[in-house]
């Protein structure tokens, strides 16, 4: 064989790029996704933001992506699902795994949080993290709080400083903005800022005390990971490496950390798509900012913009009330929304005398609509405020119709499984102060400064149930038992969790008899809590879990009930969000209540009333009914005149039809 000349030119083949495979699809795409959805499901690379009206298809986007890139080659373990529940993950990647099977189950997909408690795990060693650190939830934050207060010699400072919740709130919001403790106090909580250097020096402390007890709280586990991302690059690249293509939902949800977390997460590439509706940006009480969907593009230079407009829930005329309400916002992504769906009545604009017409109204209009056929749980009351609707409550009750509001406490903040857990956390962490706080105060004769005192000899001793021995007094013998209880449960082999629950029970079933008179029903809770643990091995995991995704419904919030199937929602238009009804009822829609009041302060929040309301108008599928009373009640001037909210104002005539409540035999005037 002649050996290679010189001269020879040479052709070099190239190895396939991971960022752009080629695979033949399974699927037609273009028959299964409208133009809209295609345009943004067949982009692979760069930096894309997909603008999604109300009841566009923004979820079937993302599962349709997710399948077309792993049909192309992408390596599914590369592909990161960013959602703000676990059931919208869950649910996304079961509905990937229909269209392309098995291949799916290697996608990493999850909430903000629970994809940062994975990775700090992992890496958070390089910033003093190991990996079987405790998360704290709500109530355990609170009680570090006031724990940190004492020990700095904060409890006795004055009737106005500020409680556990307000501060762990101001805490909170320091991280979700970004921002440093006087700015949030000062914008937020001024009446509270003489306190400022005792509140830096508690926030000082307890940033400490987590830190040395290896206790995270909700909002740390993303601080904790800007800062993994941040300070330590080969992390970081190495992270950034492994999730080559970057989903998120619900982008306009998001805070300031959230955004700087996935830019960091990309460092390495640009591949991220996120999607969300400017028009839904309605939770900045949490922290989220609108700012960030529509400052996608400069933090992603060269992004894509798709917008989807065509809707698949409401009528036309629903959606031309939602166009033109979301018209008069100084700043958006025009959009405008359509569908192909034909017929439906107009959005009726009721006027009612006063609160309680305007509840009667609701009420018989409700019996009527079920009447025709609609049952109680296609029908949805939807305000502002949770106290709006307790008229309609009363109104409700009286006629036998019966009815859902969202609310109440959930399932892991009741305090028999917050006793519980409290009890599994210390085995787990030993170093955890707040659990071992919270069990020591069951226990007969211990109260606040002895159980300070036994924290910090438990926390400092490689053998706490021989502290917990030494006890003496009247409490001696229940620290004995709860000693006894922690050994069984440490001694559970292969530490099965359903097994160690079974042996906190059995030593803490006379406590919860002995505290509380309904405890029959709260046992149920704690056998449904040893059931959920049926499908771990790991405590550590359990209990990260349980933390992160806790469920919503305790035995307490739904005995006593009426258990009809069919019941009409009462909802805060909050928690409505991503819902739909056949029928919604929007109430209260005057100003000071609708838009609120503390709204008139600042053009950011009065524009976020505005997209409220567009979240609301955009439940209904078929019938919506907007209302409000003429004359309010003030405590101080007495009976007013309303005015009917200015969001109003800027409806044309045409798109709605005027009502007016009056009772029979009584003459009406429009307002």
């Amino acid at each position: 064989m002649d050996t290679l000349k010189p001269e020879s030119k040479v052709y070099v083949l190239k190895r396939p790029s991971a960022d752009t495979p080629v695979r033949p699809l399974s699927r037609d795409y273009a028959q299964e996704l409208n133009p809209q959805q295609l345009a943004a499901v067949e982009v692979v690379n760069g930096p894309s933001l997909v603008i999604a009206g109300a009841g566009s298809g923004k979820t079937r986007v993302l599962v349709y992506r997710v399948a077309r890139l792993i049909e192309m080659g992408v390596d599914p373990a590369s592909i990161l699902l960013l959602t703000f529940t676990r059931k919208s993950s869950q649910e996304m990647l079961g509905r990937v795994g229909l269209l392309i099977g098995q291949q799916s189950d290697r996608v990493m997909g999850g909430t903000f949080h629970s994809v940062a408690n994975i990775l700090l795990r992992r890496f958070g060693r390089s910033i003093g993290l190991e990996p079987g650190f405790t998360i704290l939830d709500r109530g355990d934050s609170e009680d570090l709080v006031s724990q940190v207060r004492g020990q700095i010699g904060f409890s006795e400072t004055g009737k106005r400083f500020p409680r556990k919740k307000t501060i762990t709130d101001m805490f909170s919001k320091c991280a979700n903005t970004l921002k440093p403790l006087d700015d949030v106090l000062l914008n937020e909580y001024s009446h509270f800022g003489e306190y400022l250097g005792d509140l830096t020096k508690l926030q000082e402390g307890y940033e400490f005390t987590k830190r040395t007890r290896q206790l995270v709280d909700y909002d740390d586990l993303l601080m904790r990971l800007r800062e993994l991302l941040i300070k330590d690059e080969s992390a970081r690249r190495m992270i950034s490496e492994t999730y080559r293509y970057i989903l998120v939902d619900e982008y306009q949800d998001t805070n300031l950390l959230q955004a700087e977390v996935v830019r960091n997460l990309a460092s390495t590439h640009d591949n991220v798509m996120v999607v969300g509706d400017d028009s839904q940006s309605i939770y900045a009480f949490r922290g989220a900012t609108f700012r960030n969907i529509m400052e996608f593009p400069t933090l992603f230079p060269g992004t894509q913009i798709f917008k989807l407009e065509e809707n698949y829930r409401s009528t036309q005329s629903v959606l031309g009330l939602a166009n033109a309400i979301i018209e008069g916002a100084a700043e958006k992504y025009s959009k405008t929304l359509f569908t192909n769906k034909e017929g439906g009545e107009r959005p009726a604009l009721v006027q009612a005398a006063g609160e309680n017409p305007q509840s009667r109204f609701i009420a018989q209009k409700i019996l009527e609509l079920r009447e025709e056929g609609v049952p109680l749980n296609e029908m949805a009351v939807l305000f502002r405020s949770s106290f709006h609707a307790f008229d309609l409550e009363i109104e409700l009750s009286k006629r036998d119709i019966p009815f859902i509001k969202r609310g109440g406490f959930k399932f892991i903040e009741t305090a028999h499984v917050k006793d519980m857990l409290a009890h599994l956390r210390v085995i787990h962490n030993p170093l955890d102060s707040v659990s071992w706080n919270r069990l020591l105060l069951l226990i007969e004769g211990i109260g606040q400064k002895r159980a300070k005192d036994l924290v910090a000899k438990l926390v400092n001793s490689d053998t706490p149930s021989e502290v917990l021995r030494e006890g003496s007094g009247r409490s001696a013998i229940g620290l004995r038992n709860l000693a006894d209880a922690l050994d069984a449960v440490g001694h559970v082999e292969d530490g099965s969790p359903p097994d160690q629950i079974s042996q906190v029970l059995e030593y803490y079933f006379p406590i919860l008899k002995d505290q509380y008179d309904d405890y029959p029903k709260r046992i149920r809770d704690l056998e449904h809590l040893q059931g959920m643990a049926e499908r771990y091995s790991s405590l550590g995991d359990f209990l990260a879990d349980l933390t992160l995704e806790p469920p919503d419904a305790s035995v307490l919030d739904v005995e006593g009930k009426d258990r009809d199937d069919e019941r009409l929602v009462l909802s805060t238009i909050h928690s409505a969000k991503g819902l739909e009804w056949r029928c919604v009822f929007v109430i209260w829609l005057v100003d000071g209540r609708f838009p609120s009041s503390y709204s008139f302060l600042t053009d950011d929040d009065l524009e976020e009333e505005r997209r409220l309301l567009y979240v609301a108008v955009t439940r209904a599928k078929t019938h919506l009914y907007l209302t409000f009373p003429i004359n309010v009640y003030d405590k101080i001037t007495g009976s007013i005149l309303s005015k009917p909210s200015r969001f109003l104002d800027e409806v044309p005539a045409e798109l709605v039809d005027a009502w007016s409540v009056v009772d029979e035999g009584e003459p009406y005037h429009w307002g």
